[in-house]
């Protein structure tokens, strides 16, 4: 959808917003740049924040799924712009009487990247390499349900579940449902292989990821054959970018002051979506202080995160009061639970004993946890919380010491796994370390529950999280975009972690 955005911008994005919209609007004068493709069949995307390798197996974070989910990798299933599962490597499936089992029936003539056919075998390769050490990526647990594969035929598989499960379809949308070569493992970090519509020509790390569409692809030719993903170390690179011409898109626009530069201007279009992202101000609830959930308390009565959204991300995004965006089934609006009231902030300090708290705030080398963190330190230190900005490189140095090592007390974030609560809150050696002994037996209910059920167990799960205040949830994440005027066929939504290109033309 192409979106006319009203301005919301706060003090600092305003003031922002006339400095850098002057240089947008010389670089494009002095450019010259056109809107229209120099070549039809070529697309250049400004992104920012750039993977570390092209293995998502081993690594987490969203750079490398975005890049190479639905283009170089495809699952049994996928997720279309509302969020439901659509058949994609699966023509169709079947759900046995005990709700324990799925056969899936699968497409015919599909092949991967290297020239191996595709087939019920992979199916069983890749869904058993999840549960397998070969596997690290902490999204792996969401193939723990399963009991085991059975090849039935070339075309056809049945996945046995060890109960039933209303989370496990929807989490084959995700990575986790990546279909794999069992020759085509060795290299994943720089050899992607997959049966998607593009496979890797070429990577320059630091720089950008070439991916070119296969003649060989079963299904309908890209709307562009060549695809440059252009990695920027800010956002405001990336708009310069667009502006002289060096690219054609921008995805998930990291300088939401800067939107005005292209509205009023034909030549391009402003595409605003929303996404699975939230913003979590996290705490690291097995490391003083905030081990104490009082202190956990006081930090959310603390935040003003209408203010936080408003200011730094120029009032788009949708304010939710827990880890859960709108578009999940046991979504409810919980912002009425911790309302901004820094009275009530210092009693809960002070009743923990940890008044004039000295705290190292992580912060990712990321647009928006910059401009979150400088808000979140000054409303902290209107209650006595002393936080102390660290940057740390994303996402290398960020991963390795908040996410890995847990090597921090205060961090923020944008999590953008679909349906990832309990990813984040229902395992203690996950990073925030949340002490899951409330929530695993009900949560583990509810997934084996029918529909309604589910949905009211998971309701009541979230309820307890929010009630010990592991995280602050400061919003959900816009999906914004920014594009040349001839572009048709860009998501408006991000509702999986890939960014799919094949859907992206020229008109």
């Amino acid at each position: 959808m192409q979106a006319t955005h009203k301005s919301r911008r706060g003090k600092t994005g305003a003031l922002l917003a006339a400095v850098l919209g002057a240089t947008l609007l010389l670089s494009a004068c002095n450019a010259g740049a056109g809107t229209g493709p120099q070549d039809p069949q070529r697309l250049v995307v400004a992104l920012t924040g750039e993977p570390v390798n092209l293995d998502f197996t081993t690594t987490a974070g969203a750079a490398i799924p975005q890049a190479m989910m639905s283009n170089v990798y495809e699952g049994l299933v996928g997720v279309d712009q509302t969020g439901a599962i659509t058949p994609l490597l699966a023509t169709g499936w079947q759900t046995g009487a005990d709700n324990k089992s799925y056969t899936f029936t699968l497409v015919e003539g599909a092949t991967f990247s290297n020239g191996a056919a595709f087939d019920a075998s992979d199916v069983k390769f890749s869904i058993e390499r999840v549960k397998s050490d070969a596997w690290l990526n902490g999204l792996k647990s969401k193939m723990d349900v399963v009991e085991d594969v059975v090849v039935n035929s070339p075309t056809s598989v049945t996945v046995n579940l060890k109960r039933p499960s209303q989370a496990w379809l929807y989490s084959m949308t995700t990575l986790v449902g990546a279909m794999f070569d069992p020759s085509g493992v060795d290299d994943l970090a720089s050899t992607p292989v997959g049966t998607g519509p593009y496979r890797l020509e070429s990577w320059a790390r630091g720089e950008s990821i070439n991916l070119v569409a296969r003649p060989d692809y079963r299904g309908a030719a890209p709307g562009i054959a060549n695809v440059t993903l252009r990695y920027f170390g800010d956002a405001i690179a990336t708009t310069n970018a667009l502006s002289s011409g060096d690219v054609d898109v921008i995805y998930n626009m990291q300088a939401p002051e800067l939107l005005s530069s292209f509205e009023s201007n034909p030549d391009y279009q402003v595409i605003e979506g929303t996404s699975n992202g939230e913003i979590v101000l996290s705490m690291n609830n097995k490391a003083k202080p905030f081990n104490d959930v009082r202190v956990r308390r006081a930090v959310l009565h603390a935040i003003d995160r209408q203010s936080v959204r408003d200011t730094a991300w120029n009032g788009l995004g949708t304010l939710v009061g827990a880890p859960v965006p709108p578009t999940d089934p046991y979504y409810e609006d919980l912002n009425a639970a911790y309302p901004f009231d820094p009275a009530k902030a210092r009693a809960l300090l002070k009743e923990a004993g940890a008044e004039n708290l000295k705290v190292t705030f992580t912060v990712p080398t990321r647009p928006y946890a910059t401009a979150v963190s400088e808000i979140v330190q000054s409303q902290l230190r209107d209650v006595g919380i002393d936080a102390k900005i660290a940057s740390a490189e994303f996402p290398a140095v960020w991963l390795d010491k908040v996410f890995n090592r847990h090597d921090y007390q205060m961090s923020v974030v944008l999590a953008v796994e679909a349906r990832d609560v309990l990813t984040m809150f229902n395992n203690p050696d996950y990073y925030i370390g949340y002490d899951n002994s409330k929530i695993k037996a009900e949560a583990a209910a509810a997934d084996a529950a029918d529909e309604a059920n589910y949905v009211a167990g998971m309701k009541n799960v979230v309820r307890t999280i929010v009630d010990d205040a592991p995280v602050d949830t400061l919003f959900i994440f816009p999906n914004i975009s920014v594009a040349k005027a001839g572009i048709t066929g860009l998501g408006a939504n991000s509702v999986t972690e890939a960014l799919n290109l094949s859907t992206i033309a020229w008109s």
